[in-house]
């Protein structure tokens, strides 16, 4: 059993989470410190930190596109730890890496999970990462205190079953195939996949991938645990820049209301 803020995403009955994303060093350093803290303000229960990456196959142009933006202006794994830092100074608000293998392998297991300890990073998702691989890293992944978060796609029927009995911190459910991305109608059943995971295991599930109305929020955590976006925020950071605070603040505002009304 991991011991870390995770926890505190699910932690009253019928409560819904929001998840909010946002790609590190998009625009600056600075600005995804400010950015965490208003999303946290806003009500947000936990923020997924995209690590950037040159070859990011899970997601749509949007977030290509702020990953781009970050290593043009220099970001690196590094950085991303000194973000981290700097949000920890002031907040304790549950965190998560969005990144893939390649990155992790290269900086090294041992060193990558025990900065994740020491900064307070309590979770990292994989999303090329299968799951009959994701022994290797899970191993010092709990070590260090953790969570891998397991994905469950529309297409992973078959192995529901054994994905949820595993899983720690919380499931990702993935709303529809392909990349990540903001989509006008969901029409996957995502009732049936959550009923098949709750079959599983009493681990929490959150349904991400291609949400960005308050309407889409409100369906997607009424048959689940809470919503997850990412695409629709860094929409609002590549527009505005440096000035997204407020926008991000009032659009995560709007989203978690939606939410928060399901629990009632």
């Amino acid at each position: 059993m991991l011991d870390n803020q995770l926890s505190r995403v699910f932690d009253t009955p019928n409560k819904k989470a929001f998840i909010c994303f946002l790609t590190a060093g998009d625009p600056s350093a600075d600005c995804t410190v400010e950015y965490i803290l208003e999303m946290e303000r806003a009500g947000a229960d936990l923020v997924e930190i995209g690590i950037p990456f040159s070859d990011p196959t899970a997601e749509g142009v949007v977030i290509q596109d702020a990953n781009i933006r970050a290593l043009k202006n220099g970001m690196t794994t590094d950085g991303v730890f000194e973000i981290v830092g700097r949000v920890r100074e002031k907040s304790r608000i549950p965190l998560a890496f969005m990144t893939y293998a390649n990155p992790v392998f290269h900086y090294g297991y041992e060193r990558f999970f025990t900065k994740c300890e020491r900064l307070g990073v309590d979770a990292v998702i994989i999303p090329d990462m299968p799951y009959e691989e994701k022994q290797e890293m899970e191993g010092p992944a709990n070590a260090h205190n953790v969570a891998v978060i397991s994905m469950i796609a529309p297409t992973s029927e078959d192995r529901i079953r054994a994905i949820a009995s595993e899983a720690k911190g919380f499931l990702y459910v993935v709303s529809s195939l392909g990349v990540t991305g903001v989509r006008s109608e969901i029409s996957t059943d995502l009732g049936a996949i959550v009923e098949s995971i709750r079959r599983a295991t009493d681990v929490p599930c959150a349904i991400g991938f291609g949400i960005s109305t308050p309407e889409q929020a409100k369906k997607m955590a009424a048959v689940s645990d809470g919503a997850i976006v990412g695409s629709a925020i860094v929409k609002l950071i590549a527009r505005y820049g440096e000035q997204a605070g407020p926008e991000i603040y009032r659009y995560v505002k709007c989203m978690k209301d939606a939410v928060a009304a399901c629990g009632l």
